[in-house]
């Protein structure tokens, strides 16, 4: 299969959750069709030269029922749509395109459209038809200025809790396909196949020759803008990157990885927040897939099953990845592949959840929206638990009761800039036996939510002390500043334009 080949297939078989988008489902979706059904009536009439009485009289309705019709304002019964056919000698199925017949038709239907939204509404504007003496030039720069205000508009309403509910309806769509994308999968290997690659850490060599295979050079710089990761020149086929010299190099792997994800999967420009944050999850499981690839991987879980000796630690050594991305491996591939339910857990030192995924029932904490992230987790909970070992070089193995059910995992911790942060992966009790350091006698009890689990102080210490301290609370940054925006949120596009401007002529 060729590269283009390979870029279609995967964006035909990606078609990714559906988030609800206002102005493109429900009651606004079937306006946009009846428009549509109408505009499409309209032309075929014009363009027998027949006005709306002669149409009329030939099928038995009033022109005024038809002006209804084909303004999109009432939806025509079966018998009407057929007379109509048969008195313009057309098929039926021709009305029923939801393509517009004609440019002048499109720009009528996105008007209409853009009159019908909520932000214009409020504007207290009044309704302009679209007749046929509006010139089109007028009509094309009464669209573009709606567009412009949705344009604003969506950026203005993306707000923390608009994106924790896009991420929410992101990760139970992942949950019901147990966090496997057979699309992606299927195209990583195959461009880590045309790499040479066979088994062992994917190589930074293998990396180039993928991002070569379509078009791209990989650049490494030291003056990337502050707000990017990493800037992908379309115009000169240059992959821009941090150093090469970044001790350890597995995140240039996966960055440049992320980088070529989309462009393989076809990705446009994010419409939307909800968009981004697809597109981000694609972009990281597309990196992931290569740097552990399905059919080097799922042999090597395999064998550990059957040896009942799985761990995190032994895949991430095989494939020469973070900790971290080998425990989202497995989330995608042991249930997909060996009948294993799990759960994963990034979690910081303050107990915050960063990011989660279960679909073994794991009670992860969530709020009224149903997201997780952002939550507090049990402080009997291996993931916390963890934080208090004085011996963090190997992973913390541990057993926790919860009101459903006992639980094992594997819990390995961290330190960045930001502080420490553990990586816990789990499983139900009866599943353990496949896991190395199952054998562990450590074993917590936690009955969260009920806050007098963790988070209600003792008795004692609190009528002693409730009204005799005042502490000064620390104040997390990321609460008082606003949702990044944009069309790549929170990135500097001065910055990034003037980057590109720099390198476009070496």
């Amino acid at each position: 299969m060729s590269i283009e080949a390979t870029r279609r297939t995967s964006q035909a078989a990606l078609t990714g959750p559906v988030i609800a988008v206002p102005e493109t489902t429900g009651a606004a979706a079937e306006a946009d069709d009846l428009l549509t059904l109408g505009r499409r009536i309209r032309h075929v009439r014009t363009e027998r030269g027949m006005t709306l009485d002669q149409l009329g009289a030939a099928v038995g309705v009033s022109p005024s029922q038809l002006s209804l019709v084909e303004n999109g304002r009432r939806e025509p019964r079966v018998t009407l749509l057929q007379a109509i056919a048969t008195a313009l000698a057309v098929p039926t199925a021709s009305f029923l395109s939801v393509e517009p017949p004609s440019r002048r038709a499109a720009l009528e239907i996105a008007l209409d459209r853009g009159q019908r939204r909520a932000s214009y509404a409020a504007l207290g504007l009044p309704e302009i038809r679209p007749g046929r003496t509006l010139p089109t030039d007028v009509l094309e720069a009464l669209v573009g200025l709606h567009e412009e205000l949705a344009r604003r508009t969506d950026a203005a309403v993306a707000t923390p809790e608009e994106a924790r509910r896009a991420t929410t309806v992101l990760h139970r769509w992942m949950r019901q396909r147990d966090n496997w994308l057979p699309p992606i999968e299927e195209v990583a290997a195959d461009l880590v196949r045309r790499s040479g690659y066979t088994t062992g850490a994917l190589s930074h060599r293998s990396v180039a020759q993928m991002a070569e295979s379509l078009g791209f050079t990989l650049v490494h710089t030291p003056d990337l803008p502050p707000s990017t990761r990493t800037v992908t020149d379309l115009a000169n086929g240059r992959i821009y990157l941090p150093p090469a010299s970044i001790p350890g190099g597995h995140g240039l792997r996966s960055l440049a990885l992320q980088a070529i994800a989309h462009r393989v999967l076809g990705h446009e420009r994010p419409a939307s927040y909800a968009d981004f944050l697809r597109q981000r999850i694609e972009i990281n499981y597309f990196a992931a897939a290569c740097l552990m690839p399905q059919f080097a991987a799922v042999p090597f879980l395999e064998r550990a099953k059957k040896a009942k000796n799985l761990a995190v630690e032994d895949l991430r050594d095989a494939f020469g990845v973070t900790h971290e991305t080998a425990a989202q491996r497995m989330t995608n591939l042991l249930t997909s592949h060996l009948d294993l339910r799990v759960h994963f857990m990034r979690v910081g030192e303050d107990g915050a959840l960063y990011k989660g995924y279960e679909n073994d029932g794991f009670p992860l904490p969530t709020d009224s929206t149903g997201a997780s992230a952002g939550q507090i987790v049990c402080r009997h909970w291996p993931a916390r638990a963890a934080f208090g070992r004085r011996d963090r070089s190997a992973e913390n193995h541990q057993y926790v009761d919860t009101p459903v059910g006992t639980y094992w995992a594997s819990t390995q911790t961290g330190t960045t800039s930001l502080g420490e942060f553990s990586i816990t992966f789990g499983v139900p009790f009866d599943q353990a036996k496949w896991f190395r350091g199952r054998e562990t006698t450590a074993r917590t009890r936690s009955t969260c939510p009920d806050p007098r689990c963790c988070r209600l102080p003792a008795r004692e210490p609190a009528e002693r002390w409730a009204d005799r301290s005042w502490p000064s609370a620390v104040v997390h940054t990321q609460i008082l500043a606003p949702l990044p925006t944009g069309t790549f949120p929170g990135v500097d596009e001065n910055d990034v334009y003037a980057f590109l401007d720099r390198h476009s002529g070496s």
